[in-house]
């Protein structure tokens, strides 16, 4: 028995190896810009299966980007050094000493620790922050954040640099700004900007909710960027989520071809997204 049960598995996997073919040819030299945050980041054991699926997907002919977040790193590591912070209309004003330890946490700790994942998963990663080779230029939209910037220039000339030598780009949420400034962004923004820059065929945002959701509540598999606007006018989209779908609009206007608000809780979401039949989360395109 426990040998039909072994071949039954073995059998499973060859045929969704199989059924993946098309989508492998599909997006064979294709771009994906991938949103690293939440419960891709939780834990060791989720950093290592995220890992496996990029370096995946790499052997498969993508060229994948990831832009990570790391915000529960850097408050911990405020709090670890007693560092306090302003708050306006419920947002963390970002001085220069909090943004000493944005740098280090985000472009540091954080950063290194994707790229070793992926390096240990045999595959070959770099880590930089938008600051390097100027792939980031930030204006200061809302100057009573202090040091916070929204990307106004992107130069994704590296990338594509990268691209060539097989190497996989970490990209750490941070800019500089007009004057040399390290300015802090947010991580969908940065991702959204960098996907528009690249003219990426998909952008994935990797959130800990199943996607997009109509007002009963269940989840909405495609959207078209007008659909969008109606449920947000609606206020079916509200909280957390207006961000990432506002981040979707901004790039598909962009020339980003289609982004996806997935669950990362679920095991190897970016594979079941790029190579199934059914997808794993919100896809969100115009009409063709």
């Amino acid at each position: 028995m426990k040998t039909q049960d072994m071949n039954r598995d073995w059998i499973a996997t060859a045929k969704t190896l199989n059924q993946a073919l098309p989508y492998m040819q599909r997006y064979a030299g294709a771009i994906v810009v991938i949103k690293l945050g939440g419960h891709a980041m939780s834990s060791q054991g989720a950093m290592e299966e995220f890992a496996r699926d990029v370096v995946l997907m790499q052997q498969v002919g993508v060229n994948p980007v990831i832009v990570h977040g790391g915000g529960p790193m850097i408050n911990d590591m405020l709090e670890r050094l007693e560092i306090e912070s302003d708050f306006v209309n419920g947002k963390r004003v970002t001085d220069e000493a909090v943004v000493e330890v944005v740098e280090m946490v985000l472009a540091g700790k954080v950063n290194k620790w994707i790229t070793h994942a992926i390096n240990q998963q045999g595959g070959r990663a770099v880590g930089l922050s938008g600051k390097d080779a100027n792939l980031i230029t930030c204006d200061q939209d809302v100057p009573e954040l202090g040091l916070v910037g929204t990307p106004a220039d992107v130069d994704p000339s590296l990338l594509h640099t990268l691209f060539d030598a097989r190497t996989i780009p970490v990209i750490a949420p941070l800019g500089a700004g007009r004057n040399g400034e390290t300015l802090n962004i947010n991580g969908d923004t940065a991702a959204g900007a960098v996907a528009a820059a690249l003219k990426a065929d998909r952008l994935l945002l990797l959130t800990d909710v199943e996607g997009v959701k109509d007002a009963m509540g269940a989840l909405v598999t495609e959207l078209s960027p007008d659909q969008i606007r109606q449920l947000t006018d609606e206020g079916v989209i509200a909280g957390g989520m207006i961000p990432k779908t506002q981040t979707a609009l901004n790039a598909i206007a962009g020339g980003v071809r289609a982004v996806v608000i997935l669950d990362g809780r679920a095991p190897n979401a970016v594979l079941l997204e790029l190579f199934t039949d059914h997808g794993a989360g919100s896809l969100i395109r115009t009409p063709r």
